[in-house]
């Protein structure tokens, strides 16, 4: 009997838009591409729900035909491609014909459109693959597209989706890339009927300030050149812009938002010693190359693309990021109505090396610090009682190895260690040193104890902001004067997926306009740091960590606060102050081993100090 058949249509389809359809924010490119492509000069987009519930793309293109207004929901269906020549010349941005048949067979669609030529625009309603009518009403030029309540029919995709702040955040990241690939086409957002962007039709310098930060508006350079095999053109951010996380880099080839490790890489080489290690740049770079000379059909989202000489465009584009970073001397700012001319530019201004980072000043110690019962609470068990326990038993001759010092694992429950040397209870005349104000050298019966001091710190401060975050029991300093901060609005959304976190380890914030919060208080051992830029380093962090599954929440936030706030504590110790570090450290549930998983703590015993010594 014969196994093999023929889907349906509508099985096809989904099974389409599981490559297609991945969330909301695939719709949300597909229709604003079909937008641009219908030579649209105003689009609008309208969100719901983070997109689950509506998404809605208004234009006023070209519109289309009744016949083409029902073709379109059909599989490969596309005006692009005739011949198979045609995908080596395409320049425009949809053209496999799966997008809206795909979004069709997970949703509830409406379409309605219209030609100047045609008197009356066509409506047609669409549910699961499931034609449901289609009728000719009054409506202006253009195209409006209404997509509800994505995946109804499809519950398990549903349920895979992430909370809403995620979800606007891929959706506000498809919106920039195509409203920063077209500055020249007017755009305008709403999410829950609240505007998040009104981008009338600008320059290209003038569109990334509007779309992604008004303070790139002094800190951009230009980058152009012009061969016979490419053409380079758009801004770099100065070296002071770098930030630890990736987001604000975008390759446009032929106008279309691409992904690319080896050019990312040409970009941060010609950055090489202006940037600190693990910074990445801010650029929005358009690459002009004859089509004949790319596969873009190669990912189903089209974002992956392959060049038949990479290493030609490596060496251009990475020369003329360099020229521009030279160039760049933060003196007259750039004029945000008309484009710069590099040329002219160039040959009227000499290049000067960049400046480096400079560190912020030592603070004096924090309140924290100079309470060193603070984190008695940490663990059910105050260890402070058992300090006659603490420095032996970490073990004898026969267990460390005489060719390598050995790492030592603690166990929350230090009282438990035997063989004792006998040391003052209050832990006060503890026999350790501190050195070049990063290390602590304490003596204990097989040896020396090395300790890393702003290890030490990092595991200190994270346990203690991680029981903070759990308990809601963070103490607010309160500001004389509140501060308002302004995010741009994919960290907006995001904030609000740790918000009541940030709240519990000691923040008063409160909402306070768009994309905007008022600070009304900080933990008391950040008071010496401009609020502003303690909250916003706070999200940067955070988006460093959101796409890493593995990473809990709450504990990227309490290592994010540890570490921030231990960098802080690479400075002279007084012997009192050590000995609370130490204190504080074997009080942690785990006082070998940092956050991040680094070392804390080693044992030198004293047969391998012998053999250095003799060796």
């Amino acid at each position: 009997m014969d196994v093999i058949r023929l889907l349906s249509d509508s099985i096809a389809n989904q099974i389409a838009a599981g490559e297609v359809v991945q969330r909301p924010a695939s719709v949300v490119k597909e229709l604003m591409e079909n937008s641009i492509d219908a030579e649209a000069t105003h689009i609008q987009l309208i969100i719901k729900e983070s997109g689950k519930t509506l998404i809605q793309v208004i234009d006023d293109g070209k519109g289309m035909s009744t016949t083409d207004a029902r073709m379109c929901f059909e599989r490969h269906a596309t005006s692009k491609i005739k011949e198979s020549n045609d995908l080596f010349n395409i320049r425009t941005m949809g053209f496999r014909g799966e997008a809206l048949a795909s979004i069709a067979a997970v949703a509830q669609v409406e379409l309605r459109t219209k030609r100047s030529e045609d008197e009356l625009a066509t409506s047609i309603k669409i549910e699961g693959s499931e034609f449901k009518g289609q009728e000719f009403i009054q409506a202006p030029q253009g195209t409006n597209l209404s997509i509800k309540n994505l995946f109804f029919n499809v519950p398990a995709r549903r349920n895979f989706l992430k909370s809403n702040p995620v979800e606007t955040k891929h959706i506000l990241e498809e919106f920039q890339r195509i409203a920063l690939a077209h500055p020249e086409v007017q755009f305008s957002m709403f999410h829950n009927e609240i505007e998040i962007y009104n981008l009338p039709s600008a320059k290209l310098s003038k569109r990334i300030t509007d779309v992604l930060d008004k303070s790139y508006r002094d800190q951009l350079a230009q980058c152009q050149v012009d061969t016979p095999f490419i053409k380079i053109n758009g801004y770099v951010g100065n070296p002071q812009t770098a930030k630890k996380s990736r987001g604000e880099q975008y390759f446009f080839v032929n106008k279309r938002f691409i992904k690319n490790n080896y050019l990312h890489h040409a970009v941060t080489g010609a950055f090489e010693s202006t940037i600190p290690q693990g910074s990445h740049p801010f650029y929005t770079l358009f690459i002009e190359i004859d089509p004949s000379h790319i596969d873009i059909n190669i990912h189903p989202t089209k974002t992956e693309i392959k060049f038949d000489d990479e290493k030609a465009i490596y060496a251009i584009l990475r020369s003329t990021v360099k020229q521009a970073i030279g160039v760049y001397n933060l003196t007259p700012s750039i004029d945000f109505e008309a484009d710069i001319n590099i040329g002219n530019y160039a040959s009227n201004h000499n290049p000067r090396p960049t400046q480096s980072p400079i560190r912020s000043s030592e603070s004096s110690i924090s309140s924290f610090e100079k309470e060193p019962r603070s984190l008695g609470e940490i663990n059910q068990k105050d260890n402070r009682t058992n300090w006659d326990k603490l420095f032996d038993g970490f073990g004898t001759k026969k267990d460390f190895a005489e060719d390598e010092p050995q790492q030592v694992i603690f166990s929350s429950k230090i009282n438990k260690i035997e063989e004792v040397v006998p040391l003052p209870k209050d832990g006060t005349d503890i026999n350790a040193i501190q050195v070049h104000h990063q290390y602590i050298i304490a003596q204990v019966k097989s040896g020396l104890m090395l300790i890393d001091q702003q290890s030490a710190y990092e595991r200190i401060f994270y346990e203690k902001y991680l029981k903070e975050i759990n308990t809601q029991h963070g103490i607010s300093q309160q500001l004389l004067f509140p501060k308002t901060v302004t995010l741009n609005s994919i960290d907006y959304a995001l904030s609000f997926e740790i918000i009541d976190m940030i709240r519990n380890i000691g923040f008063n914030v409160e909402e306070f306009g768009q994309n905007t919060y008022l600070i009304n208080g900080v933990p008391s051992q950040f008071m010496d740091e401009d609020e502003g830029v303690l909250f916003k380093s706070i999200i940067e962090q955070y988006k460093i960590n959101e796409n890493n599954q593995k990473v809990d929440k709450k504990e990227a936030l309490a290592k994010t606060l540890a570490k921030r706030n231990a960098t802080k504590m690479s400075k002279s110790l007084g012997k009192p102050e050590i000995s609370s570090l130490i204190n504080q450290l074997f009080e942690t549930s785990m006082p070998s081993i940092s956050p991040d998983g680094k070392q804390v703590m080693r044992i030198l015993s004293l047969e391998k100090i012998a053999t250095l010594l003799l060796n």
